[in-house]
């Protein structure tokens, strides 16, 4: 089943390439790697939320947003590779949570991304990961997210 399918049989659609809204941009490959830019939780260019974990949000209350974070990662990787079908696994990803201090679930928060690309992607899924706590992310996001592909050939 290809990439976009999954995607789509778990009740999402595959957004397009998300566009930089800073001097950057949103991915880059180097030989059979493809390194995102944090993704935040933008649909149709909206920011999902604004907040605090702790604060505003519980960690089931970003779920979505981790979700939506983890799909635009997709989309940029798969925009510098040749489409998402070329991006072979994941190797691995990085959370960041906008949190209030005494905040220690950002590994439950993260839970939301990993098990999203687990589904995706299945065994090839399987990934590192790091999740750490901040006091603000761009755009007063909950959440930010990048992620490392393995594509399926270096040309």
């Amino acid at each position: 089943m290809s990439i976009q399918t999954k995607i789509e049989s778990l009740g999402y659609k595959l957004p397009p390439a998300p566009q930089a809204i800073a001097a950057y941009i949103p991915a880059n490959r180097s030989g059979n790697l493809v390194f995102t830019s944090g993704q935040l939780p933008l649909q149709d260019g909206k920011l999902m939320l604004v907040g605090k974990l702790g604060e505003e949000f519980s960690v089931e209350d970003v779920r979505d947003a981790m979700i939506q974070a983890s799909l635009n990662a997709i989309a940029a990787a798969a925009a510098v590779c040749g489409g998402p079908d070329h991006l072979e696994r994941i190797v691995k990803i990085g959370v960041f949570v906008a949190c209030v201090p005494g905040f220690t679930d950002h590994h439950l928060v993260a839970n939301h991304g990993s098990n999203f690309l687990l589904s995706v992607f299945g065994e090839a899924g399987r990934h590192a990961r790091f999740a750490v706590g901040t006091p603000s992310l761009p755009l007063g996001s909950p959440v930010e997210v990048e992620v490392t592909f393995q594509v399926a050939d270096v040309s």
